[in-house]
């Protein structure tokens, strides 16, 4: 039973991660198509549909890590995760203005290359039990240059939406209420980006330690 179960959960991850990698591969594509035959002000609607599908569907990575289906801790896969999501609903798709800024591009290409190889990395190692050492080289290193750009793009759309969040009042709740409650999405906003301040340079320390860990063990191997 034991077994039988595990060759489940090894077939339901591959299946899961081949997926979400095919989406992401139509992200990029569809965004390096358009900086080829256009610019980067359609980069967005060019990649909206399969970028709000394969974003939306790493929610289920959360849960992954809570029923202990994966070995990522939650404490990892949660801020990454939610901030990604926050963006690409939170900003890019409810307010259409970010939409044509060039951070656009710099984002959808640091995500869409860095969860390409991410995903092809567990894909394989679920299908297969291995990995390519090139591969893994990849997915522990490409994020040096791709996670920095990640986040600069995030937050710049951030705050590029800032005055839009203010002006539209959008997600905004006002008293007086039946619930006796406020909430100012601006300000919800402006937190977020302070929590970027320590919680981005924590995540790369906590990849660089990632990295150091995953290399080490394959050349000892």
């Amino acid at each position: 039973m034991a077994g039988f179960l595990s060759t489940l959960k090894r077939l339901y991850l591959s299946v899961y991660n081949w997926t979400v990698c095919y989406g992401w591969c139509q992200v990029l594509y569809f965004a390096l198509k358009t900086l080829n035959e256009s610019d980067h002000e359609k980069v967005y609607n060019a990649v909206e549909r399969p970028l709000l599908l394969v974003q939306t569907a790493a929610f289920i990575e959360i849960l992954h890590s809570l029923i202990g289906l994966v070995r990522s801790p939650v404490s990892a896969t949660l801020p990454q995760i939610s901030s990604r999501l926050y963006v690409t609903w939170g900003i890019l798709w409810s307010f259409p203005e970010t939409r044509t800024h060039f951070l656009v591009s710099s984002l959808v290409l640091s995500w869409s290359v860095t969860e390409i190889i991410r995903y092809s990395f567990f894909g394989m190692k679920e299908a297969f039990g291995v990995t390519p050492f090139w591969l893994l080289w990849l997915r522990y290193s490409t994020f040096l240059l791709l996670y920095p750009t990640g986040i600069v793009s995030e937050v710049g759309l951030i705050y590029i939406a800032l005055p839009y969040m203010k002006s539209s009042e959008k997600y905004c709740i006002r008293m007086p209420n039946k619930w006796n409650f406020s909430f100012d999405y601006f300000y919800a906003a402006v937190i977020a980006l302070g929590i970027y301040v320590p919680g981005g340079p924590h995540m790369y320390r906590y990849m660089l330690g990632q990295r150091k860990k995953a290399l080490s063990k394959s050349k000892k191997e």
